[in-house]
C-alpha cells in the first residue's frame, strides 16, 4: 500500500483559505483513486472530495462544492485540497486516502491507505 502524509492544516479565520497537501510514497500513486475525508469530534468520518487516477474526474460533497478544489500531480506523487471561503463548520481533522485501481466512491471503508491527518480549525 502507498504511504500517505498530509500537511498544510492550521488555524484560520472564517473566509480565509488553506491548501492541504498529501505526499505519497512509492511509484504506484497514479494507480490510486484518491480522496479527502474529514472528521470532527463526536462525528463520523465524512467524504469531502475525490479524484480519479488521471485527475480528469472529480466529485465533491455538497457542503464543500464550489469552495474546495481537489487536484493531483502524479509526477510529484502529491494530492491537494484547495479550501476557500472556509467556515467554522469546516473545522475537523482532514485525511487523505487512496484506493488502488478503485473506481469512484465516497465510502471510507473502500479506501485501503490512509494518512495520519492534519487539523483544520476555522474560527469566526
Amino acid at each position: 500500500q502507498v504511504q500517505l502524509v498530509e500537511s498544510g492544516g492550521g488555524l484560520v479565520q472564517a473566509g480565509q483559505s488553506l491548501r492541504l497537501s498529501c505526499a505519497a510514497s512509492g511509484p504506484t500513486f497514479s494507480r490510486y483513486y484518491m480522496g479527502w475525508f474529514r472528521q470532527a469530534p463526536g462525528k463520523e468520518r465524512e467524504f469531502v472530495a475525490g479524484i480519479s487516477q488521471s485527475g480528469g474526474i472529480t466529485r465533491y460533497a455538497d457542503s464543500v462544492n464550489g469552495r474546495f478544489t481537489i487536484s493531483r500531480d502524479n509526477a510529484k506523487r502529491t494530492l491537494y485540497l484547495q479550501m476557500n471561503s472556509l467556515k467554522p463548520d469546516d473545522t475537523a481533522a482532514y485525511y487523505c486516502a487512496g484506493r488502488e485501481w478503485g473506481a469512484a466512491t465516497t465510502a471510507p471503508a473502500a479506501f485501503g491507505s490512509w494518512g495520519q491527518g492534519t487539523q483544520v480549525t476555522v474560527f469566526s
